[in-house]
């Protein structure tokens, strides 16, 4: 007889996160002409396989969206509202809204398209932070509550531009500005006995590093009470460390979208993360890799291990950085 597990699966809850969603330009070129679903072909079953799925989505959904360019080489994007159909294939139950493109639809075309992707979301079962249609919305935490683990979300974007922060009375993002309000959030949070996880829109950079100012603005997060902090800025993988009790991911990569002039941002992780009795037990790291331009597939081991010998030995510096 095989001895008893010493785990009650009731007891245990799966998430996954992974980093950058912006399914515009030549990512969305693809969806429109090879199918919709097509990006997630090689991912579809394991993004579907946690009780919890996260996406970071910077692009605003937008009915007057026009057919994408794949030689446009701006930085103004929107979504075709039936890409909502990817997420909902990868079984997302959880947005992120921190990305700077969120109000890039306002810009050109003058219409406030955050209500109605807010809907969409709605109508797919999916829940959102860090977001909303004014700053109230945007500063309040998702809680979730499964089997008997209390997780708590909260983001902010400290990178901007001005025009993707929420105000009193409109729609965008949440604005870090000092960060006093969400270190306290944290802190209010784990007093509920909520396991905070907080995810950053930060400054965007191609370095496989994490910058002097991004270990400044992260770590006190960690040390205000959170069990998890991502930076899901980064187009580019980047180091991670513990600290304070915390893991912190500096850059995950992107996961859907396109920047072929620059290899370095063709390789991410997807983070799954396990949660028992109201402890984050640990955290599985899945490498992927960028195919026809859209479509990310699981490394082969060979790409694995030089991908994360880099990583690991970037993440090595952190130990000796005050």
């Amino acid at each position: 007889l095989l001895p008893a597990p010493n785990r009650n699966r009731s007891l245990l809850t799966s998430l996954i996160m992974s980093g950058v969603t912006a399914m515009a330009r030549d990512t969305a070129f693809v969806m429109s002409t090879e199918g919709v679903l097509f990006p997630g072909t090689e991912i579809r079953d394991f993004m579907r396989a946690a009780d919890l799925t996260h996406i970071s989505n910077e692009v605003s959904f937008y009915e007057g969206c026009p057919f994408p360019d794949p030689d446009y080489t701006g930085y103004i994007f929107c979504s075709d509202p039936e890409y909502i159909d990817l997420l909902d294939d990868l079984g997302a139950d959880i947005i992120e809204l921190t990305g700077n493109h969120n109000n890039d639809v306002r810009a050109v075309y003058k219409v406030d398209t955050v209500p109605y992707t807010l809907n969409l979301y709605r109508q797919n079962d999916m829940q959102w932070y860090a977001g909303g249609t004014n700053l109230a919305n945007a500063m309040a935490p998702l809680k979730i509550e499964h089997n008997g683990n209390k997780l708590a979300f909260v983001g902010c974007n400290s990178y901007g531009p001005v025009m993707a922060w929420a105000t009193e009375d409109s729609s965008g993002s949440a604005p870090c500005q000092n960060w006093e309000w969400i270190k306290q959030t944290i802190a209010e949070l784990k007093l509920e006995g909520y396991l905070p996880i907080v995810t950053l829109q930060y400054q965007e950079e191609y370095l496989q590093t994490a910058t002097d100012v991004a270990i400044r603005d992260f770590r006190p997060l960690a040390e205000a009470g959170a069990v998890i902090v991502n930076g899901s800025q980064s187009h580019v993988s980047k180091p991670l460390e513990f600290y304070s009790d915390a893991l912190i991911h500096y850059g995950l990569g992107n996961l859907f979208f396109d920047q072929v002039d620059f290899y370095i941002t063709y390789d991410g992780f997807i983070q799954k993360h396990f949660f028992y009795q109201g402890r984050h037990i640990s955290t599985q790291l899945l490498t992927i890799t960028l195919e026809d331009t859209a479509k990310p597939r699981f490394m082969t081991e060979d790409e694995r291990a030089k991908f994360l010998q880099d990583i690991f030995d970037a993440s090595a510096e952190l130990r000796s950085t005050p």
